[in-house]
């Protein structure tokens, strides 16, 4: 192996993990993404059995009131 051919493949080392990494960043940032969103998703779900109940009882109520039951 000469030189040139060795300065050649230290080069394609480089830029292969170059794109490696740049593609890992890439990967990261969808996988922050999606965390961020299940996060919500999460905190929506949370609310409705934190309260979701309190909103079914007074809607009950409300029901049972506008149709002269109570």
């Amino acid at each position: 192996m000469g030189k040139p051919e060795l300065e050649q493949e230290i080069v394609e080392h480089k830029v292969r993990r170059a794109v490696g990494l740049n593609a890992l960043r890439k990967m990261d940032e969808i996988v922050a993404g999606e965390r961020q969103a299940d996060a919500e998703s999460a905190g929506i779900v949370r609310w409705f059995v934190r309260y979701g109940w309190i909103v079914l009882v007074v809607s009950a109520l409300l029901f049972a009131y506008v149709y002269g039951l109570i």
